[in-house]
């Protein structure tokens, strides 16, 4: 009978994971820094240029590793990296404290689309990485700058892979799709998966 029940829940969770949204199909606008006033007002430190020119009716906020949506109610600008909002059924202070100092997320589908004189290499985080010859390594995390060279972060077969984004390894860019082709040097894998 426990057995039972324990499948029930682990279905039931399953269930749930497939109605939130994923950091991958996300883009980071900010963080909410505090709570401004008595009705729920918050204070977001916005860190995404442009913010301003995106219709935004409804933001995912990072809870406990899960991104929750919120419907806005009224957002406004009053200066650079600063922005006010409001959420529906969020009015009291008690309801807002517990957002403050969470990451603040938008949907992939509302980021603008860079035109191709602005699109840079730091621009392929959250683009999905394909090998020439292994296939599919998994969606770029994370971009690191270093003297004269970027890298890519990639989980790939639960390893993180770092490897060099330069004329040499990447082969192709679809910024429609959001995929990069590069053919990594013989035996980069194999260092980080053995």
């Amino acid at each position: 009978m426990v057995g039972r029940s324990k499948d029930r829940v682990s279905q039931n969770i399953q269930a749930i994971n497939k109605y939130f949204m994923k950091i991958e199909d996300c883009f980071r606008i900010g963080s909410i820094l505090k709570t401004r006033g008595l009705k729920g007002e918050l204070q977001l430190y916005v860190d995404f240029e442009n913010l301003h020119d995106i219709d935004i009716t409804a933001i995912f906020i990072d809870v406990a590793g899960k991104l929750i949506p919120y419907f806005v109610e009224s957002i406004k600008y009053p200066m650079k990296n600063t922005a006010y909002l409001y959420l529906e059924d969020i009015d009291t202070i008690e309801k807002a404290t517990p957002l403050a100092k969470k990451d603040v997320y938008l949907s992939n589908k509302q980021k603008p689309k860079k035109k191709k004189d602005e699109f840079t290499l730091k621009d392929l985080k959250g683009f999905t990485a394909i090998d020439e010859n292994e296939g599919e390594l998994g969606i770029i995390t994370e971009i690191s700058e270093f003297p004269q060279q970027l890298i890519a972060h990639v989980i790939y077969q639960d390893c993180e892979v770092l490897f060099p984004l330069n004329e040499e390894i990447i082969k192709g860019i679809d910024v429609v799709k959001n995929m990069v082709l590069v053919d990594l040097p013989e035996g980069l894998l194999d260092i980080y998966l053995d």
